[in-house]
Order: C-alpha cells, then structure tokens, then sequence
C-alpha cells in the first residue's frame, strides 16, 4: 500500500508534459549536497516521466554518475567542442528530463557559456525549462555569487536551495523572501544509509511499509516540493 501514494508524482496536466525540465544543480563550493539533490530530482523525474538524462561535471567523487550509472553520462566543458555537444542535448524540447550536477571547479565556465549563447532565452523560446537549483551556502562570497546570478538570469528560475545540514538553520539574509527548496538534515545514521551508492529514494518510498518513518516522509517532502515548482514555475521566476 505504501506504493499506491507515489501516485500523485506522476500526474501531471499535458501543458507541464509538453515541455522539458532541466535542472542546473550548482555552487561555487564544494561540500553542500549538490550530488545529493541531484539524486533525487533525476529520481523524480524517473517516475513522474518513467525517464530522465543526466550529465555530471565533476571531477571528485563520489559524484552523480557513481549512483545512477544507468541514466547518467560525464560531460566536460572544457573546449568548444564540448560546451556545443552539451548544449545540442539540452536544448531539445524533447519531453525528456534533465539534471546536471556541475560541479564547482566548473561553475564560472558553465554560466559564461550560457550567458554567451543565449542559452535561457533559446530554451524558453523552444519549450525548454532552464531550473537553476543554487546550493546555499552561509560563505559571504557564495550569497555575492548567487546574487550575480539572480541579476544575470532575472527572468528565469534561479531557486535557493537549503540543505539544513550545510546551514545549521535560518539561511543568509542573501536568500531571505525568495521562494526555496528546504532539505531537513537528517540524523547521522540515515545520511549513512542513503549514501550507499546502490541505496534508490523511489525503492524505498514503494518498499517501506511505514509512511511514518522519517526517511519516508523525508524523501515525499522533497518530492513535493520539487512537483510543486514544475507546477508553479512562473512564481519561482520572480
């Protein structure tokens, strides 16, 4: 029974399945779960859309491609060549969704090439939902980049995340009134258990015979915010 609540991540209205999400995990700094949200948004767009692409960008592990091999592919920036063979994918209105966990060593590179091409406005224009997941961090010089950001893209979705395990609580007054994305830290032993690499956020949800449990309501909270920014796209663009 506890499979049956899934049920409502996989209904969506045919304008939202017209288009293509792609998420844009990132920070200019390592060690705040960039990884970890990446997991669980191609996890969700797995059963919400029964397939999804995602491209990592890093070059330390553990990284995206160690936990789901099947769907995810390396990817480099590093020559024209590259930046070009990864634009061609992530322009295509192609219904399939998309997440890049960019690591930081390549973050300035990564939004230049975007700024250059015109890359937010050719999606928009061909039914293509650039997602900009920026990992908060309590780092002065991390609230100054997201704020580059923000003026940079101000159209588009540039949302706020914040892990509690990297904030300890309230987030920097750089991302205080914006619309964000809260992941709860969980206790030390769980943290463990998910970050086994064979460990699935979807599995558990449909195996667990405890919807109480605070991995189960941990994993669905996160679940339901994620579907509520696809729906309410435009809100997180102001």
């Amino acid at each position: 029974m506890a499979g049956a609540g899934l049920y409502r991540f996989v209904i969506a209205d045919h304008e939202l399945m017209s288009r293509t999400p792609v998420y844009i995990v990132c920070s200019p700094r390592p060690q705040v779960g960039k990884t970890l949200l990446s997991r669980l948004l191609v996890e969700f767009l797995l059963l919400q859309r029964h397939r999804a692409q995602a491209f990592d960008i890093n070059v330390k592990e553990p990284s995206l491609i160690d936990f789901l091999p099947d769907v995810t592919e390396s990817a480099e920036i590093m020559d024209t060549q590259d930046k070009m063979r990864l634009m061609d994918r992530l322009i295509v209105n192609d219904g399939l969704g998309k997440v890049i966990d960019l690591g930081f060593h390549a973050y300035d590179e990564f939004f230049q090439m975007v700024e250059q091409i015109g890359y937010m406005k050719e999606a928009d224009r061909r039914g293509v939902d650039p997602i900009v997941m920026y990992m908060a961090d309590s780092d002065r010089g991390s609230g100054a980049t997201f704020a580059k950001l923000k003026r940079a893209f101000a159209d588009y979705a540039i949302i706020p995340v914040d892990n509690e395990f990297v904030l300890h609580g309230e987030p920097p007054a750089s991302y205080a009134g914006l619309k964000s994305l809260r992941i709860r830290a969980l206790p030390a032993f769980l943290r463990t258990y998910v970050e086994r690499r064979s460990f699935s956020f979807t599995r558990f949800l449909r195996q667990d015979n405890d919807p109480s449990s605070e991995l189960h309501q941990w994993i669905r909270s996160i679940y339901l915010k994620i579907r509520e920014i696809e729906l309410n796209l435009i809100d997180y663009r102001l």
